[in-house]
């Protein structure tokens, strides 16, 4: 299984980098989410005008070239935030109305499913008990009499439903319960990723596969940590991030893993993102970097004067899907299959 987001601003990136979902190979993953549905008086909604008539028919119309495609709506995201979620998950009748209105969308776009991008419950401004109201929300709408109920009613497949959750513990251990959402969702998009930034003092690398035993920041230790909580391994999606973290150096002579760093490097030429290069803008900063390898960490690193960037290439991909690494070979999520 490969799941793939698309994101609904690459279509406004400058020439070449402008994708839209036409643009896309139906075949290349085998589920496609569409990010960003938004919300509004705790109904979903499309986020502008150009996703509901241009930009939704377009990436469901790769089903009729790819049959076996699935395509997901995800709501949510880190711009997104708490409010409207916690305002939402408040009230039976809230979500209830929620969760209609996902329904009606869904099956008016032709989407198989919805993807819950949360980030967090109980944190950033979320109050702790929504930890729980967004198990309720994930409850009613695909054990109780929603998703379901209108599945055999209408006498079509059951609307499928998924989650992007952090692969931090401080954050799993107060957002989630693993074990209900490991039942309850049909697969776990986990964020195992941004890990290191710009935002720290030091270069890291945004998402290495292993770390020091003590240090949680790693993607082998976050699949583990939800596995070893319960959570299904066949359910669970190991985040593959498809763009690297920038630093700026404070001396160019002080290159490799943990030198000092000032903040970002300078923003990629289509992305325009200070501290994040889209993959094909890493392969262009690559002709005149100088790179090398973090052995403990299976992951890659380049350097050009004072710019760093941390990131994922073919030979550490290799190395995070390993059969003696991954207990569910090919369950797999790329953040931005647009990158």
């Amino acid at each position: 299984k490969l799941v793939c987001y698309f994101t609904n601003w690459a279509p406004g990136r400058p020439e070449s980098a402008s994708i839209f979902p036409l643009d896309l190979d139906p075949f290349l993953c085998t589920h496609l989410i569409f990010a960003f549905a938004s919300m509004s008086n705790n109904q979903i909604v499309p986020e502008t005008l150009q996703d509901e008539k241009i930009l939704y028919p377009q990436f469901n119309k790769l089903k009729e070239r790819n049959r076996e495609l699935k395509t997901l709506l995800s709501i949510g995201g880190w711009n997104f935030g708490t409010l409207r979620f916690t305002s939402m998950l408040h009230t039976f009748d809230n979500r209830e109305k929620f969760i209609n209105s996902a329904i009606s969308l869904l099956r008016t776009h032709n989407f198989d499913g919805l993807d819950l991008f949360f980030l967090y419950p109980g944190l950033r401004n979320s109050p702790t008990h929504d930890r729980w109201k967004f198990l309720f929300l994930i409850e009613v709408s695909l054990v109780w009499n929603a998703f379901q109920k209108e599945a055999l009613l209408t006498n079509r497949p059951r609307l499928l439903l998924s989650a992007a959750v952090s692969g931090a513990p401080h954050i799993i251990q107060t957002s989630y319960d693993v074990n209900l959402l490991g039942r309850l969702l049909d697969f776990i998009n986990v964020l195992s990723y941004d890990f290191h930034g710009s935002w720290e003092k030091f270069t890291g690398h945004n998402s290495p596969l292993y770390s020091f035993p003590e240090d949680p920041k790693s993607s082998a230790y976050a699949m583990n940590y939800w596995r070893n909580l319960g959570a299904p391994s066949e359910k669970l999606m190991m985040g593959f991030p498809t763009y690297g973290r920038t630093f700026c150096l404070l001396k160019p002579s002080d290159n490799g893993l943990q030198a000092i760093a000032t903040g970002p490097a300078s923003p990629g030429k289509y992305t325009k993102q200070a501290g994040i290069l889209a993959y094909y803008e890493i392969c262009s900063f690559l002709e005149k970097a100088r790179k090398d390898w973090i052995g403990y960490q299976h992951v890659p690193y380049a350097y050009k004067g004072k710019e760093w960037v941390g990131y994922d290439d073919i030979r550490s991909f290799q190395e995070k899907v390993r059969p003696d690494f991954f207990l569910a070979p090919g369950v797999i999520s790329l953040t931005d299959v647009t990158y």
